[in-house]
């Protein structure tokens, strides 16, 4: 494993895709009925009965329920009360084996005490938030300069979506160009006019509830893996605006679930200088996750703009940021001077000093302990040990893995497609959609009660925590869950 990555060996991107392709011609297999009343009767109702009457009170003034998007809520949302490492527990005592780390932030594990020590100290003397400069948001910046060759400058902002806000912003008065192209079935935060092709590619604006579609005039998506039909949108956009950016997670859209060929990110890079696009990587997950020096550093790609998220404070909140070449970082100058044209951002609690101390001993922890190759070897044997159950089981499921971000398809929701010029098939493809996202839920609630938290039962993000022993105690317990699918003997 090359130093300072989790990434030791990178997934046969056509394989991944053969075996997906099969899942989702199969017929959904998820959980017995009997063994999922089960479940349903014998852990979230008798065992987490503290969670169901908090989770009763809270809906009658959270709508849902819960805050937090990625919550899991079937059958209902637990109430976790500590984390530790590579632990969770909840409300009811239960403890549970984290593979959710708040949704990828904590690659060293969950509440690091070196961490947390520093937070507290800083807690005691400048507090949380002052709204003046203070050392932290300088010595982050300098840190994330220092790892991502690409990066001069850097902003801090209060989150992923607020980041990649304002690199659409400033890639359009950069090269005073119109359109935005991102990679069909990517999260790019929820912005109006990053809210277009969610999930799965070619969905365009089917889930942007709340949104005009006029919104959408300047921003197209492009097939993950496909530079031909990148290189159509950009042929169409020199007579339409131009276009000032591709926007892409390097490693594939969803994190990776849908993966990427390994020479994808310079093709694009490639076409981007070709047609005068500036090249952002959505790095939200990927920053500090796959490499100390980004995913940009593992492929060798450099990108103008880079969003930041997540680990960038190390799980604590205001985690957002953009970085990128000073000629283009200019535009996001803070501070009441005049001069260059500036693109409209802020945020009262952004670059905070509770969030940047966080980040930046975050960083530090991370690079002096070997953190990212301790995650990625845990994220191997996790994904290798699978692999075998699955082969042990018959069972038509996929797993692999990008280092410590690892991925087990049991119905490949998000690998269907959307093809606009079949309209006619859209209504059933979204109906199929619906019913694996269901089984999916299904397949989480049964590794809940087997004390295995998920990214919504499909996504699982190790971290330096996770020694040996955990990873085999996890695997003995995806055992008893793939017992319980329908059709297993």
């Amino acid at each position: 494993m090359a130093q300072g990555f989790s990434m030791n060996e990178y997934p046969d991107v056509d394989q991944v895709y053969k075996d997906l392709r099969k899942l989702i011609s199969l017929p959904i297999r998820s959980i017995r009925k009997d063994a999922m009343d089960d479940i349903i009767h014998n852990y979230f109702d008798k065992k987490c009965s503290k969670s169901k009457a908090m989770i009763t009170k809270a809906s009658e003034y959270i709508p849902g329920g819960v805050q937090h998007n990625l919550s899991f809520n079937h059958p209902f949302p637990l109430v976790f009360t500590k984390a530790s490492g590579a632990y969770l527990y909840d409300l009811d005592g239960n403890k549970y084996i984290d593979f959710l780390q708040a949704g990828g932030p904590t690659v060293l594990g969950s509440n690091p005490t070196s961490v947390r020590k520093k937070v507290i100290e800083l807690l005691d003397t400048t507090g949380p938030v002052t709204g003046l400069f203070h050392e932290y948001e300088y010595k982050l910046a300098e840190k994330i300069v220092e790892l991502v060759p690409s990066v001069e400058m850097f902003r801090m902002l209060g989150s992923g979506t607020e980041a990649c806000m304002a690199s659409i912003r400033v890639a359009r008065l950069a090269t005073k160009k119109k359109n935005i192209v991102k990679m069909g079935g990517a999260y790019h935060g929820w912005s109006d006019q990053l809210a277009y092709g969610l999930r799965i590619p070619g969905t365009r604006h089917f889930e942007a509830n709340g949104v005009p579609k006029s919104i959408f005039k300047y921003t197209q998506e492009f097939y993950p893996n496909d530079l031909n039909a990148l290189e159509s949108v950009l042929k169409r956009n020199r007579f339409r605006g131009g276009t000032a950016a591709v926007l892409i997670e390097p490693v594939g859209p969803e994190s990776g679930t849908r993966p990427l060929d390994r020479n994808f990110n310079k093709g694009v890079r490639e076409l981007c200088d070709k047609y005068g696009a500036l090249l952002i990587f959505d790095e939200v997950v990927t920053a500090f996750r796959i490499g100390l020096s980004g995913a940009q550093g593992y492929y060798g790609v450099t990108p103008d703009l880079t969003i930041f998220g997540k680990v960038v404070a190390g799980g604590y909140p205001s985690a957002g940021g953009l970085g990128g070449k000073k000629e283009y970082m200019k535009y996001v100058s803070a501070g009441l001077q005049t001069g260059t044209k500036k693109a409209l951002i802020g945020g009262t609690m952004a670059a905070n000093p509770l969030s940047s101390a966080a980040g930046y001993f975050t960083l530090c922890e991370m690079e002096k302990t070997g953190a990212l190759e301790k995650s990625g070897r845990a994220g191997d044997r996790l994904t290798k040990g699978l692999q075998k159950l699955i082969k042990k089981y018959d069972l038509p499921f996929v797993a692999f893995n990008q280092g410590s971000i690892c991925h087990l398809e049991t119905v490949g929701t998000m690998l269907l497609d959307i093809n606009i010029m079949k309209f006619w098939t859209i209504k059933k493809t979204i109906s199929e959609a619906h019913k694996r996202k269901h089984a999916m839920e299904e397949m989480g609630a049964a590794y809940m009660s087997e004390g295995l938290v998920t990214l919504a039962g499909s996504r699982l993000y190790t971290s330096a925590s996770d020694t040996d022993e955990v990873i085999d105690d996890a695997l003995k317990r995806f055992d008893r869950v793939f017992q319980k699918v329908e059709g297993v003997a």
